[in-house]
């Protein structure tokens, strides 16, 4: 890095400070969610992102093994206490899509969820 753009990128900040700007990675189209899965459900059950976000899901299973599958994003991600699934993925396509849980377990398959992509 040259002098020049060292001193550019400092000009830059104090600007932004001046200006009492806060820009952090939720407001530059990253978002980060945790998702658990507890009692037969999901918490939360409805998530919401913007298209084209970077979302980086903690997904946490609190009472035994469970599963997180988003089959429009092909993510299919398992989870146990103590040890969460965590992962990224882009939200490049608008529109409203199932997440659920397919373990074997009868109480499983209820658990269903939605991950909502609003456009840009």
């Amino acid at each position: 890095m040259t002098r020049f753009a060292f001193r550019a990128g400092l000009v830059a900040s104090a600007v932004l400070l001046a200006a009492g700007l806060h820009v952090s990675a939720q407001d530059d189209n990253h978002r980060e969610i945790t998702i658990a899965a507890k009692d037969g459900a999901f918490q939360p059950a409805k998530v919401e992102v913007r298209q084209n976000d970077l979302v980086k899901v903690t997904f946490a299973a609190e009472d035994g093994p469970h599963s997180l599958n988003i089959d429009a994003y092909r993510i299919a991600k398992r989870a146990r206490p103590g040890r969460p699934a965590v992962f990224e993925f882009r939200a490049d396509r608008a529109g409203t899509f199932p997440y659920y849980c397919n373990l074997s377990d009868p109480a499983a398959h209820d658990m269903k969820g939605e991950l909502i992509v609003r456009e840009r």
